[in-house]
């Protein structure tokens, strides 16, 4: 749990009861708080490791897209078929269902793709049969969401990453972006898309995972790190807010443990499907360890999750906490 674990472990016996060796023990630096993730240290996930294999194989010039299913007129997408349509560009978030409290397994990134939405269209897709939407990976992955999630705007066949070819690792040649949806709903190296009249169950769902994907609101302290000596009057604390299908209205922080709080300033989000950064200017009152705690609260009024939820079966919650260390003020 990392930091995680030593916030609820603190929780419990005090802050000063940690002890600085012990807690110095579980120190972390302080992250790089950016809008958009570099794509060399954007998180990657797979569920096993043929995907690579396969992109690295893989003849672009014989990659084929299905349409098929509950649809008039089943379709056949060449990559050049693909690169042809008309694209758009959205800055889109994607989150690790496996992401902890503070955790690193989410990234956001510029993505350039087509119109799942559209294309669905194109194929004459039955609204009156159409449940669920199927997307089959190379590697033999395969997830769904709702059909009428499918058929709203913000959802994208993506090829470009951060204007650059989609790479293997993410995905490449199309992977789906569904924003506000974990990333095992987010389907890579996509080979077919089904129409399907019934409530289907992908991959992970078949193993007991959620089939609903909905990201829980997140929030991390991404600096000053985790134990790192702090000295002088004023210290600022910077992270991240991410509320999955809806963006940030408030992020807070508590420096006792969570009994009071505080606004922080929120910077404009590139998009409503991005995280947010968030600034918090502080003035010690004296030196000793302060057990800081940050949650979120969405644009619909909706509270971070406190209670700490494990990942399976439907993402991780709870509250990033982080201790203080005030060497002199």
């Amino acid at each position: 749990m990392k930091a995680a674990g030593l916030g609820a472990l603190t929780g419990l016996t005090g802050c000063d009861a940690v002890g600085s060796v012990f807690g110095r023990m579980f120190a972390m630096p302080p992250r790089e708080t950016h809008y958009i993730t570099p794509t060399d240290k954007f998180y990657v996930v797979n569920y096993m490791d043929s995907p690579f294999n396969v992109s690295r194989n893989l003849n672009i010039e014989q990659y084929v897209v299905n349409v098929t299913g509950e649809v008039k007129t089943p379709m056949k997408l060449g990559w050049r078929d693909i690169l042809n349509r008309p694209s758009f560009d959205q800055v889109s978030t994607l989150m690790c269902i496996d992401t902890l409290p503070g955790g690193d397994s989410l990234g956001t990134a510029t993505w350039r793709g087509i119109s799942l939405k559209k294309l669905l269209q194109e194929a004459a897709a039955d609204e009156e049969l159409a449940r669920d939407v199927i997307f089959r990976g190379a590697d033999g992955y395969d997830d769904s969401i709702p059909f009428a999630r499918a058929m709203q705007d913000d959802v994208m066949l993506a090829y470009l990453m951060n204007g650059d070819k989609l790479p293997k690792e993410h995905g490449f040649p199309l992977r789906l972006i569904v924003p506000g949806l974990y990333g095992i709903k987010n389907v890579k190296w996509i080979v077919e898309i089904e129409v399907y009249n019934g409530d289907y169950k992908g991959y992970w769902q078949r193993k007991g995972w959620t089939d609903d994907g909905t990201i829980k609101i997140f929030s991390r302290i991404d600096s000053p790190g985790h134990y790192q000596a702090l000295v002088g009057p004023t210290q600022t604390f910077r992270g991240i807010a991410f509320g999955g299908p809806n963006s940030i209205s408030k992020v807070e922080l508590s420096f006792d443990a969570g009994k009071t709080w505080a606004p922080a300033e929120i910077e404009p989000p590139l998009s409503p499907y991005s995280w947010i950064i968030w600034n918090y200017r502080w003035q010690p009152p004296k030196k000793g360890k302060y057990q800081v705690v940050v949650r979120a609260t969405d644009t619909k009024g909706q509270l971070q999750i406190s209670e700490l939820i494990r990942p399976q079966p439907a993402g991780a919650a709870g509250l990033h906490t982080i201790i203080a260390d005030v060497e002199r003020v």
